[in-house]
């Protein structure tokens, strides 16, 4: 089956082709410029699967179905399914609550139409669909009991990373999925750690939209929700303002004042500067926090699972993370964390929680969902 799977972020874009089981076959990456619609940029990034130097098909015919990660599901998508008029306007819906990356999502289905053609199936992979498994104690705001009539609630993201990861932890570990206790980490620009239970989700950070949770690239993650309050009151911010500020100028960048990359704070905190190290510290700080907070509701750990850009490159901050955690009898092997390979458990020899990096593939997971949706899917290598 040959699969397409269109991954888009909060401004970019991630395409991948595969004929299962035979490999992957071609990917393309694009970046959106404050000049262009997502057309511009989709429609190029799709064409040059059948045109150009790279092709790898002659026809855009040749494609079975479009796998697309949708982050944001709402109360109704909570597993994967075809896309339908009735999905599209849910997903359309539930923009206002993840704005950076419903709309752009949409318009991939929207250019799958146009490029691919309306006859060739497209389903939807919930990023939200994984943690369906959260109990009421885990996703039920202290709020007025009637916000869940109105959808609001803790939905949890990064699902298909976590999903995937969770996978890939059983297999390095050599046991069952539905056998060990996990703590994920995906830590990129946005950034969230999940308690994961015998394969399912029991918690995790973030909440009724993307925000909320540690500390992240460019968003604030949980804050005292006064300070909203008091900003509104006092300095007479809008709406629109507040969301600005704490998605797009809080996290690393706000508090370093020079970037949201973890890569540049790195090497700004190297060369002498404090903001960048207080932007590392804090970040550090919250993430080894939520962790002990998973570990409270599992009740005890078999392996902290670091994925995601940061989690796979940042080696200071595993190392910072874990010494924090010697408590529990984690020991780091310092020379694999300084230069791991990726999909390696990076724990010394005798630690009794380990320590796994494991290279986020969310394309692989959206393609086997595209195959349990349309046939009997093969086994995982």
């Amino acid at each position: 089956m040959k699969i397409l799977v269109l991954n888009g972020g909060s401004s970019s874009f991630k395409c991948w082709f595969q004929d299962v089981p035979d490999g992957k076959l071609w990917t393309a990456h694009g970046d959106f410029k404050a000049s262009q619609t997502p057309a511009d940029v989709l429609d190029a990034l799709l064409r040059s699967l059948w045109q150009g130097p790279k092709k790898a098909i002659d026809s855009p015919a040749e494609i079975d179905v479009v796998g697309h990660r949708i982050v944001h599901g709402g109360p109704n998508y909570r597993e994967s399914v075809l896309v339908t008029a009735e999905v599209r306007a849910a997903i359309a819906q539930q923009a206002e609550f993840a704005p950076a990356h419903n709309k752009l999502e949409l318009a991939a289905i929207e250019a799958a139409d146009r490029m691919i053609g309306a006859q060739v199936p497209q389903v939807a992979v919930f990023d939200t669909a994984f943690h369906a498994t959260l109990r009421p104690a885990a996703y039920f705001y202290p709020g007025p009991y009637e916000w869940l009539d109105r959808g609001i609630r803790r939905y949890g993201f990064h699902g298909i990373s976590v999903q995937y990861s969770t996978w890939r932890a059983a297999q390095m570990l050599r046991v069952p999925p539905s056998s060990s206790r996990l703590i994920v980490c995906h830590l990129g620009n946005g950034a969230s750690v999940t308690a994961v239970a015998n394969g399912k989700s029991v918690d995790t950070s973030m909440g009724f939209t993307p925000l909320e949770g540690i500390m992240m690239g460019t968003r604030s993650g949980s804050i005292d929700p006064s300070i909203l309050l008091y900003l509104m009151r006092h300095e007479g911010s809008t709406a629109d303002q507040m969301d600005d500020i704490l998605n797009r100028k809080s996290g690393l960048l706000g508090v370093s004042g020079r970037s949201g990359d973890m890569r540049e704070i790195l090497v700004a905190m190297n060369a002498g500067d404090e903001r960048a190290l207080l932007a590392f510290q804090i970040y550090a700080h919250r993430l080894t926090r939520e962790i002990g907070a998973m570990l409270a509701v599992l009740g005890g750990v078999d392996a902290i699972v670091f994925t995601g850009g940061i989690g796979e490159n940042c080696a200071p901050l595993r190392e910072l993370v874990c010494a924090q955690l010697a408590f529990l009898g984690l020991k780091l092997d310092l020379a694999k964390n300084a230069q791991p390979d990726l999909n390696q458990n990076v724990a010394a020899a005798n630690s009794t929680v380990q320590v796994l990096i494991i290279r986020a593939d969310e394309d692989s997971e959206i393609a086997r969902e595209c195959l349990r949706l349309r046939s009997t899917p093969p086994a995982r290598a």
